[in-house]
């Protein structure tokens, strides 16, 4: 699958919107059978537009009431240093993104906790993986959109 056409992208926008509503209510609302549309599904997965289907969880419903964003500088720029903070990055739950950056900050990574007791737990394991030069933190006031919702060409490419 190397070009999208319009029905791919309607997919895409129906399921990135609702991945609950059903096939075939989706396929009945862009025009397509329901196994046209199913092939299609199929055929985005294989071809990686599709990484999975989640539910959205609510992070207040889950006590998690605060975000903080991490910036981390390092002096080690090798292969090595790279695989053991991105390993145990990984093993770190509550760091919900992890980016490797270009400027003057290494690393950003976006961490959601209940309060600043949780980020303290959390910053301490992370500066326990491997030696940092630098870490920030600057902690979300209020959060005004956050919808995972990718925005799609609206013309096919």
């Amino acid at each position: 699958m190397s070009k999208l056409d319009r029905l791919d992208i309607a997919l895409l926008e129906a399921l990135q919107t609702d991945a609950s509503e059903s096939l075939s209510a989706i396929s009945e609302r862009i025009g397509l059978s329901q196994n046209a549309a199913w092939r299609r599904v199929k055929a985005l997965e294989d071809a990686g537009y599709i990484e999975g289907r989640v539910a959205r969880l609510n992070p207040d419903k889950l006590g998690l009431n605060l975000t903080v964003f991490v910036s981390v500088k390092t002096n080690q720029h090798n292969r090595d240093w790279l695989q053991t903070f991105a390993k145990g990055v990984a093993l770190l739950p509550e760091v919900v993104e992890f980016y490797r950056m270009s400027g003057d900050v290494d690393y950003l990574l976006k961490i959601l906790v209940p309060d600043m007791a949780g980020y303290d737990l959390v910053y301490k394991k992370l500066i326990a993986i491997a030696p940092l030069a630098d870490v920030s933190s600057s902690f979300a006031m209020e959060r005004l959109k956050d919808t995972g919702h990718l925005p799609l060409p609206k013309d096919c490419f």
